[in-house]
């Protein structure tokens, strides 16, 4: 049972019982408890079935929650949600994928019309029922109608990499126009999460009605939902919704504080302000009615007495803690990387050769790169047995002979096999200069089969690091079922370096898994998997990850020139 699922039932129910008007307080009780459930490092099934401890040990989760967990984590269910299924229909829950329909307006819709499926809200909003209902009316009655046919699109979240992409480029053409000084991204994208729900950009503009005139016209929109004086929404061609918001120059920084959240980290500067007899709101920090700050973010984060907070670190993980003390990290930059240890040749399923890879790495400064093709399981992808293996070392050798400015390891991937052993045997890898174990198959096996091969692996004292650790493909396969304070801990005590890997499917390690693994000393590399030259920018999508985490420099072993990181290769 993970905790992501665990997570994603008291989700479902805060949004049951707001639709059924429950308490507010219950309502974000399990909210609360959701989050911190998705945060935790190790597993809440683990607690509730192996140490003996009590998860109301953990911030927002008491008594009655920490039963609820339990019954989930025993039965697969939960009674309580299993009731409030069968009071509200399926349809009404996939209401809330319409943008602009929260809990309370999709309550008045089952409530006050009986609407329980989109079919019926479709029907409704023809016949202008919608538009009558209270708190309505005809613009908002259009906007979900032209939002039904898009719902499952809304819905889903989108790769940071596909939504940055689209955020970026809008942003580099509105600053094109000389009536605007100031335009960036802000929201989840901004604090470089792995998927984003919808974008928001802020923009200074001396006149927003061109800004929103070149929105609307953009290549990359296909529609606008809706328009203001200051804000404008709109829906990308990718399917992903987007919010231009023009701000005046003074409220810049507040609103960029504002948007940006995320919520948790806000609610908490927010009680700040109000402590020292401050407003905090997007338009500036107010003492009574008198303006205070708010044209940068630095202002604002002065006012409650902070310094700036870097926005890949706003989750209430602690980073207020680390403000207050002067201790918060210099995270990891991407110029800091020096070596790139997991990336593909046409030996196996890579679109260039080896010294088209090593090239264009050297073009991008890096100083080391591993040639890390696929071992023999991976067929679909050509996988290398030992003989050819070893030919494609050779092959290695010869181009590192006739490249200068950058170290060439002879590496592999190396799958770790459904019965727990490696993919090629111990003399095969004992001739590699680099080897990162793998899981790429048998996904769905039990937790004790899944920690035997990660366990043997890590005990293997050829194999160097564990790479893309839960075989996870955001959004379309699932992580592997990990006991990863176990895992961690294997890995620092036989001094196994963890993968963050950078290919914005996969960002695997999380940020969680990461930090937890960063404070056991355990070394982190940051690789892109590269199958291609262009692969390797994934790099930047790593290292947001590993900023998310609180990592630093000296967090990361990639980020080591290439004399120490060879003193840590001998470990």
């Amino acid at each position: 049972m993970l905790n992501q699922h665990i997570a994603s039932l008291f989700e479902e129910l805060a949004d049951l019982l707001e639709i059924q008007g429950a308490n507010s307080f219950r309502v974000r009780a399990y909210r609360n408890a959701s989050r911190t459930l998705e945060n935790l490092s190790e597993s809440a099934a683990d607690v509730v079935a192996t140490t003996g401890r009590s998860l109301t040990e953990f911030e927002g989760i008491g008594q009655d929650l920490a039963q609820k967990v339990r019954t989930i984590v025993e039965t697969g269910s939960l009674p309580q949600l299993v009731e409030l299924r069968s009071q509200v229909p399926a349809g009404v829950l996939q209401m809330l994928r319409i943008a602009g329909l929260g809990p309370k307006k999709v309550a008045a819709l089952f409530h006050e019309l009986g609407l329980a499926t989109l079919a019926d809200l479709k029907s409704a909003c023809i016949a202008g029922r919608v538009a009558d209902l209270k708190g309505f009316g005809k613009k908002t009655a259009q906007t979900i109608l032209d939002g039904i046919a898009h719902a499952e699109e809304v819905g889903r979240r989108m790769l940071i990499s596909i939504a940055r992409d689209s955020a970026e480029a809008i942003v580099h053409d509105l600053k094109q126009l000389p009536t605007v000084s100031q335009v960036s991204v802000a929201g989840s994208c901004r604090r470089r999460q792995e998927t984003c729900g919808d974008l928001d950009l802020l923009a200074v503009s001396a006149d927003s009605t061109e800004a929103m005139d070149l929105l609307a016209a953009h290549p990359l929109v296909e529609n606008v939902i809706s328009r203001g004086e200051t804000k404008q929404r709109v829906r990308l061609r990718s399917g992903i919704e987007l919010d231009l918001r023009v701000v005046a120059a003074e409220s810049y920084g507040a609103a960029m504080q504002y948007f940006t959240g995320s919520k948790e980290h806000n609610i908490v500067i927010r009680r700040r302000a109000q402590e020292r007899g401050l407003k905090l709101n997007e338009y500036g920090v107010y003492r009574g009615d008198d303006y205070l700050a708010g044209r940068t973010e630095e202002e604002v984060y002065e006012a409650v007495g902070l310094p700036f907070i870097p926005p890949e670190l706003r989750e209430n993980r602690g980073e207020i803690e680390w403000a207050e003390a002067g201790s918060l990290p210099r995270l990891i930059e991407l110029e800091d990387i020096q070596g790139d240890l997991h990336m593909h040749t046409t030996a196996t399923d890579g679109a260039a050769t080896i010294r088209e890879m090593a090239e264009a790495a050297k073009a991008r400064g890096l100083k080391y790169i591993a040639i890390t093709d696929h071992s023999k399981r991976v067929t679909i992808a050509n996988g290398l047995d030992a003989a050819r293996l070893r030919q494609h070392w050779r092959d290695i050798d010869r181009v590192r002979g006739e490249i200068s400015g950058i170290e060439i390891l002879r590496g592999i991937e190396c799958d770790i096999l459904e019965d727990a052993t490696l993919d090629l045997d111990d003399q095969v890898l004992s001739e590699a200069d680099w080897v990162i174990a793998v899981l790429h198959y048998g996904l769905k096996q039990p937790r004790e089969k899944i920690m035997t091969r990660l366990l043997n692996a890590i005990r293997n004292p050829h194999v160097d690091a564990i790479g893309h650790p839960s075989g996870r493909l955001i959004g379309s396969r699932p992580p592997a079922d990990i006991d990863y304070k176990t895992f961690l801990q294997a890995a620092a005590e036989h001094g196994v370096m963890l993968e963050i890997n950078s290919c914005p499917s996969r960002l695997d390690l999380n940020d969680i898994q990461a930090a937890a693994a960063s404070s056991l000393g355990i070394p982190i590399v940051i690789d892109t998997d590269a199958h291609s030259t262009s692969g390797l920018d994934d790099l930047t999508y790593g290292v947001d990850q590993a900023r998310r985490a609180g990592l630093t420099k000296r967090d990361i072993a990639n980020a080591r020139p290439w004399n120490e990181f060879q003193k840590l290769l001998a470990r």
